[in-house]
């Protein structure tokens, strides 16, 4: 398996395991019951796990394009060191989003996701 790969199944492990917190507080706020039923007046989550499932859902989002990016890279044979760095780079950097964005640190959650950006536009480069 190359780099780009190893590290794609990075992204996806993340991506996987993203929604676990915010779910224990779904539960914890609302009560197992309300947490998998639909409840009309759910109560709300807690501010951190909130902004937790805004990140997910960002992440789920950029991982179509990264993840399209890295196997197109792979079929067409294209490794070299730009991409396994544009790759690590991006994993780290959704790390980062993932913290930054939970925690509410606007400045540090803009400057990682326009890193992955960056790591996707090198990607593109080195296939084109």
């Amino acid at each position: 398996m190359t780099s780009e790969l190893t590290v794609l199944t990075w992204v996806v492990t993340l991506n996987a395991v993203m929604w676990i917190p915010y779910i224990i507080n779904t539960i914890m706020v609302r009560g197992l019951i309300d947490a998998v039923g639909y409840p009309d007046a759910p109560k709300p989550l807690s501010g951190w796990a909130t902004k937790m499932k805004a990140a997910h859902y960002n992440a789920v989002e950029n991982l179509v394009v990264f993840a399209a990016l890295v196997l197109i890279a792979n079929a067409a044979g294209v490794s070299n060191e730009i991409t396994v760095l544009a790759c690590q780079v991006y994993f780290w950097a959704r790390v980062v989003h993932l913290l930054s964005y939970t925690m509410a640190i606007p400045w540090v959650r803009t400057l990682a996701f326009a890193v992955g950006w960056v790591c996707q536009v090198a990607i593109i480069l080195q296939l084109l």
